[in-house]
Formats: C-alpha cells, sequence, structure tokens
C-alpha cells in the first residue's frame, strides 16, 4: 500500500473519530442537562479520547502525506474555504478551552467548569462537526489533487 492510500485511510478514520467525538459531545450535553453525570462523564472522556487520537492522527497524516488542494471551483471554494477556515481557527481554540475544563473538573470546580463549558460546547461541537465536513467535501464530493 502507497503513502497515499495510507493517507487517504488515515483522513477517514479521522472523520470517523470526528463524528464519534460529535455523538459523544451531544450526547454529554443530553446527559447533564439530565442530571446523569456518571453517563456525561463516560460521554464526554470518549470525546476527549477520540478528540486526542484524531490530533495525533491528523498529524500523523500530515507529515506523511501533505495538505492537499481543493478540487472544488467558484462558490463551492469558497463555501468550503470558509468552512475550513473557520473549523482551523476554532480548532486551535478550543484545545486550551478542553485543558481548562479537564483541569476545572479535575480540581473539582464544577461551578467554574459548567461556566466555561458553556462556551466551549458550541465551539467543540463545530469544529467536530464542520471536520466531518470538510472530509465529505475534500475526499468525497470533489476529491483533490
Amino acid at each position: 500500500m502507497d503513502l497515499m492510500r495510507v493517507g487517504d485511510l488515515m483522513a477517514m478514520v479521522n472523520a470517523g473519530l470526528n463524528a464519534t467525538s460529535a455523538l459523544a459531545l451531544f450526547a454529554g450535553y443530553r446527559f447533564i442537562r439530565q442530571r446523569s453525570l456518571h453517563a456525561h462523564r463516560r460521554a464526554m472522556v470518549i470525546a476527549v479520547t477520540t478528540s486526542a487520537i484524531f490530533l495525533v492522527f491528523y498529524l500523523t497524516r500530515v507529515a506523511l502525506t501533505g495538505t492537499h488542494d481543493f478540487a472544488g471551483e467558484g462558490l463551492a471554494k469558497v463555501v468550503y474555504l470558509s468552512i475550513l477556515f473557520s473549523h482551523m481557527g476554532l480548532a486551535v481554540v478550543v484545545v486550551p478551552l478542553v485543558l481548562r475544563l479537564l483541569y476545572l473538573v479535575r480540581c473539582r470546580r464544577f461551578s467554574a467548569h459548567s461556566r466555561l463549558a458553556r462556551w466551549t460546547f458550541p465551539i467543540w461541537a463545530y469544529v467536530s462537526v464542520t471536520g466531518i465536513i470538510v472530509y465529505l467535501l475534500i475526499y468525497q464530493v470533489y476529491g483533490y489533487s
């Protein structure tokens, strides 16, 4: 199997990790609204774990195969780049936010955790969902060059 096929396979795995993270995030949100703290914790552990594995795989894939050019043109490319740049910017922002949430839980500062989670959840959810959209657009809908 050549390097590009390995990279393509890793991209597909990453899309699955993003999907798992998104589902776990939404489940965690639902569980905390129901005051099911143990279920919330399990869902969030899954979200953090899959996001961390995603980051390792993503950096490995980029190191092996580099980035890919989007093959779409015109409005499709404008939409893709808008999604991609917002996804990338917010992905950078969400990492320290999630780390801070984990720190607050570890220190049992649940009130501060709850206040920060209200801001972090929509950002993290957006990053997870748009990660799937970026994958679909570049690998499935338009292909890459």
